[in-house]
């Protein structure tokens, strides 16, 4: 807060910085994840097989594709191509692996998750619904971020943006004009 009673706002630099641990620490994320589970093909086909909510012609299929899936995911926030759509495809994964957990937890089975490898059966007790849970909602809240902020340090979005002759100060600029123009409906 200032001296006279108003917060604060975050500096620009600082919001850049954030944004960009934020892209590399969920690309991270997503290339860490696919390759354990590329890594190891048959026991990724068992954590799916082992949630036992697809058919089992989907299982193989599922299996194979949810780790090109991820590390797709995680070279495009790696190197910040197409970063708030990367986000929302990141988000609509995530929710998807959680609501997977919670179905599981719901139905008494006693799995492992499977998320960086590993998964399929596992001994009562031995389970962590509520851990991977809790980290699968982090990394959802990292996507968000990106979905409401995907301009980041180092990224090809923000050299291609300046591709057009501007610098990040004037695309700022232009938005904030925009937005005001679209409030007064101009």
């Amino acid at each position: 807060m200032t001296s006279l009673g108003r917060v604060r706002r975050p500096s620009q630099r600082l919001l850049d910085v954030a944004g960009l641990l934020v892209r590399l620490g969920l690309a991270a994320v997503w290339l860490v994840s696919g390759w354990l589970k590329l890594a190891d093909p048959g026991q990724t086909y068992l954590a799916v097989q082992a949630y036992d909510v697809l058919p089992e012609s989907l299982i193989g299929v599922v299996a194979t594709s949810m780790p090109l899936l991820e590390l797709v995911l995680g070279v495009l926030l790696l190197a910040g191509i197409l970063t708030r759509a990367t986000a929302v495809l990141s988000a609509i994964v995530l929710l998807v692996f959680i609501a997977a957990v919670v179905q599981s937890w719901a139905r008494g089975l006693t799995i492992d998750c499977g998320c960086f490898g590993g998964g399929g059966q596992v001994e009562a007790g031995e389970t962590r619904y509520p851990q991977e849970i809790a980290r699968d909602t982090g990394f959802l809240l990292l996507a968000v971020w990106l979905m409401i902020r995907p301009r980041t340090l180092f990224s090809a979005d923000g050299w291609l943006g300046r591709g057009r002759g501007r610098t990040r100060d004037e695309d700022v600029e232009l938005s904030l004009k925009d937005s005001v123009d679209e409030a007064k409906g101009t």
